[in-house]
């Protein structure tokens, strides 16, 4: 089963909690036991899981990305935004999470985030459980 998701982030650069939006996509799945897999189609954004109790977590870890590759930093891509393929890059694309009994088997502290490098935009994740 294929369930695409919405996500409409409001800045350039920010994580987007999807976890409960995740959690609904399996329970509609009905399936039991399996693998869900979070995948994002974009060069720009990515996915994470971490934790998601404290939201000085996500802050912390956009500004150390914002840190380690900066906005400008003599980049040849000429559209501006070479930053936000690193920082996409470095997050990854794709995640897998266990399913178990109809439910997302994450951490207690666990939550699946969307990160946006070069918004605000409309974007989409692909979400497939089998």
């Amino acid at each position: 089963m294929i369930r695409e998701l919405q996500v409409k982030t409001s800045s350039r650069e920010e994580f987007k909690d999807i976890t409960r939006e995740v959690a609904k996509a399996v329970e509609i799945s009905n399936i039991k036991d399996g693998i869900c897999y979070i995948f994002i189609p974009h060069t720009t954004a990515g996915v994470t899981v971490n934790e998601n109790a404290d939201p000085s977590v996500t802050k912390d870890i956009l500004r150390k990305l914002k840190e380690i590759v900066p906005r400008e930093d003599g980049y040849e891509h000429s559209e501006g935004n070479s930053d936000s393929h690193i920082k996409a890059s470095m997050m990854g694309f794709c995640q897998t999470v266990l399913v178990e009994n109809g439910k997302l088997i994450l951490g207690v502290w666990q939550g699946i985030y969307f990160c946006e490098f070069d918004g605000p935009r409309d974007r989409k994740v692909i979400i497939k459980i089998k």
